[in-house]
Formats: C-alpha cells, sequence, structure tokens
C-alpha cells in the first residue's frame, strides 16, 4: 500500500458518477436521523467504535449520518472514502499512520489518532459508486466474511432508503403540483362563472319587467346553477389555501422550500469551507421574496458546486457571495442565482470548456486537488431545468456566475 506520488483518485465514469449522485438530490444537511440506524447498526455488526454514510461530490465528502464521531463534512482530497469509490468491493486499510496515503493526514496523526479503516462503496442500481459507508477504529480489527456480508447489506440498505426517500419526494412534488393546478383551475373559472352569474342577474330583473315568464325560469335555473359552481370554486380555493401551497405572501409551513430555507441550508453547509480558507461567505436574500415557497429540484446541487467551485479559486482572506432573487411577473416565476468571488478568475478559454460542458479541473488556490466536472455538471443541470448560465470573469480580480432558472410550480 506504499505509494510515494498521491495523485487525486478519480473514477473513469466520474461525470455520470457525479449525474447519479445529482439525480437522488441529496440534502446532505437533512439526513443525520434518516440513516443514523444503520450507521449505528455498521458499527455494532463490525465491533468497531465508529462507523459514517459518507456521499463524494465533485471536491466534498459530505457525512449524512455519523456514529462514534461529530463529522458533517471534509474535502474530498483529504478522505479515504475517496478510494473506496475505486474499488468494486471494499477499500481497507489495516494502519492507517503506517500509510504514505494517510499517515499525514490530521485524523490520524492528531485527534482522534484513527488507525483502522474498513469502506464499503455505495452503489446505484446503474452500478455507479456515489459514496462508502465505512467503519474506523483507534486499533488494528479484523472482520470475519459475515461481518463483511453484513457491511455490504446495509450498505445496499442505505442506497435503497435513498432512492425510496427520492421518490417520497417525486411524490410529494406531484402532490403539490397537482393541488396548485387545482387551484389555478379554480381561479381560471371563476371569472366567467361570476360573469355569467352576473349577467343571468341582469337579464333575469329586465324579464321582471318584461313579465317574461318563462325566460325568467329558464334564466333563473341558470342563475342558480351558476351560482352553484361559483360556491364549489370558492370550496376548492379554500381547501387550496388550507391544504396544499399556502398564499405566497405569507410565511410558508416548515416543510416548504423557500429563499429563506436555501439561505440557511447554503450557510449551513459552506461555512465550514469558508472557515477552514479564512473566507468571507455571504448569503443574500431580499425580504420581500424569501418566503415565497419554490420547488427545491436541484437547486443545492447546483449552487453548492457553484459555491465550492469559487471557495477553491477564492485565495485566503477572500470574499464569496451568494445573492438569490425572485421575480414575479403573472403566473411567471423566476429564480435568479449569482455566485461571484475576488478569486484568479477564469479565462475565455476554460469559460467556453464550461459552456460546452468540456471543462477540465485545475488545482485550487491553496492547493487543493482538482476533481473536475463540477462546472460543466452545473451547466447540464441549469440547461435541463431550462435555465441559462453566464460566466464573466477577469483573471485576477474574479469571477461572477450568473444563474437565471424558471420555476414551475
Amino acid at each position: 500500500m506504499k505509494v510515494t506520488n498521491i495523485l487525486p483518485v478519480v473514477p473513469e465514469n466520474e461525470l455520470e458518477r457525479l449525474m447519479s449522485l445529482v439525480e437522488l438530490d441529496v440534502d446532505y444537511s437533512d439526513h443525520q436521523h434518516s440513516f443514523k440506524d444503520l450507521a449505528k447498526l455498521a458499527a455494532k455488526v463490525t465491533g468497531t467504535k465508529i462507523s459514517l454514510v459518507n456521499l463524494i461530490d465533485s471536491l466534498t465528502q459530505w457525512t449524512i449520518s455519523n456514529y462514534g464521531m461529530d463529522v458533517e463534512q471534509m474535502l474530498r482530497e483529504e478522505s479515504i472514502c475517496q478510494y473506496t469509490i475505486m474499488e468494486q468491493d471494499h477499500f481497507e486499510v489495516d494502519d492507517l499512520s503506517a500509510d504514505e496515503r494517510f499517515k499525514d493526514k490530521q485524523y490520524v496523526n492528531g485527534d482522534p489518532n484513527l488507525r483502522y479503516y474498513y469502506g464499503v462503496p455505495l452503489k446505484t442500481i446503474n452500478g455507479h459508486q456515489i459514496g462508502a459507508l465505512c467503519v474506523l477504529d483507534y486499533e488494528h480489527k479484523s472482520l470475519d466474511p459475515e461481518k463483511i456480508e453484513l457491511m455490504k447489506i446495509i450498505a445496499d440498505e442505505v442506497v435503497t432508503r435513498l432512492q425510496t426517500l427520492k421518490v417520497m419526494d417525486n411524490l410529494k412534488s406531484k402532490l403539490l403540483e397537482a393541488k396548485q393546478m387545482q387551484k389555478k383551475v379554480a381561479h381560471d373559472i371563476r371569472g366567467p362563472l361570476g360573469g355569467i352569474v352576473g349577467l343571468a342577474q341582469i337579464i333575469r330583473d329586465q324579464g321582471y319587467n318584461n313579465q317574461m315568464d318563462e325566460v325568467l325560469e329558464f334564466i333563473s335555473l341558470i342563475h342558480k346553477s351558476g351560482n352553484s359552481i361559483l360556491d364549489l370554486a370558492g370550496e376548492i380555493l379554500e381547501t387550496s389555501k388550507d391544504k396544499a401551497l399556502p398564499d405566497r405572501s405569507k410565511t410558508p409551513d416548515t416543510g416548504i422550500f423557500n429563499l429563506n430555507v436555501f439561505k440557511d441550508k447554503l450557510i449551513k453547509l459552506y461555512s465550514p469551507q469558508a472557515k477552514h480558507k479564512n473566507i468571507l461567505f455571504t448569503v443574500i436574500t431580499t425580504p420581500l421574496t424569501e418566503n415565497i415557497a419554490l420547488p427545491k429540484n436541484k437547486l443545492l446541487q447546483i449552487t453548492g458546486n457553484l459555491i465550492s467551485n469559487s471557495m477553491k479559486f477564492t485565495p485566503v482572506g477572500g470574499h464569496v457571495t451568494v445573492d438569490l432573487q425572485l421575480t414575479t411577473s403573472g403566473e411567471q416565476v423566476v429564480l435568479y442565482i449569482t455566485v461571484f468571488d475576488n478569486g484568479i478568475g477564469i479565462s475565455e478559454e476554460s469559460i467556453e470548456d464550461i459552456m460546452s460542458e468540456n471543462a477540465v479541473s485545475t488545482e485550487g488556490t491553496s492547493g487543493e486537488k482538482g476533481y473536475g466536472f463540477g462546472l460543466s455538471l452545473v451547466k447540464h443541470l441549469v440547461s435541463s431545468l431550462n435555465g441559462t448560465m453566464q460566466i464573466t470573469s477577469r483573471t485576477g480580480e474574479g469571477t461572477t456566475f450568473n444563474i437565471r432558472l424558471p420555476q414551475n410550480f
């Protein structure tokens, strides 16, 4: 296991692997309890002190659940699990302190002084390895075949649960969309029906003056039917207010995603990276629109990749700012995401590669290893959501990413 030239480890199918992870649309800050039982079970069946459920994106290892060790994220290049996703079966290190790849890592030569590692890749149904279920200890362990088999079963259950959570989110979104459509239909029919009832009222009033008995009887029936449908439309609207997405001018329920929730999640997820590099990280919203409900489809993945990239290429002491804005015009709601930094900038050639989704990776300002694909992935995701992406940059001065995403309710 001795190596002398430690380079970034990247699977051959890295872009496809990242796409599989993105399709799960995981909120990395929201699943500690969802997988806590599986993390604890992995530690118990292997007799180890620590177990982690890790997902690995283009630059970061996200620990979505842990047992025995309080960790939420680390740079991908610092992780052990980056090697696990390169293996089809497992990755094991008997003594981390004796391995050239890990002996100088803080978690090995400092607190908590880890020594043993065993990891199983988390494989999606199409064979892409999006992360790892791993166990660690402060001393050497020997896992027998039965324990190893149980680890693999638990790893499969992690992926199954991730996929199930995605299906449930999709169903919730479809339900909300259906109720929003119900609300829209009610609005659409309310106006014409109101006109019909009003016209019937006028004709009826005039009919009384002209003593049009038969016409009046017919018009009266129209009037009653119109009123009944109008009442029904009102009931639909009231039901929608109670059970579907609330009025956009009001603060939504805790289960609804909006710019205020979005902002809090970004600060929680990426402030540790900013602190690690002493970068000023700011997220801006406008109070007027921050409580408007919106779909969260791929938003964390899009914005997160932009933030990680900006931090990678911004020097110590620099700044990275995210501006989130919603504009409404009639039925059209558009989300604008702007991420700007004062980093080293991007060349025109590199911008062209990104926009054509052919970008390659380079090292960051503090020597962070390059894994590529992050910005090309963002461009792909934005296009798939019928949005647009613009990049403006000056070498040595910084970069601005402008994303425009129409929101479908």
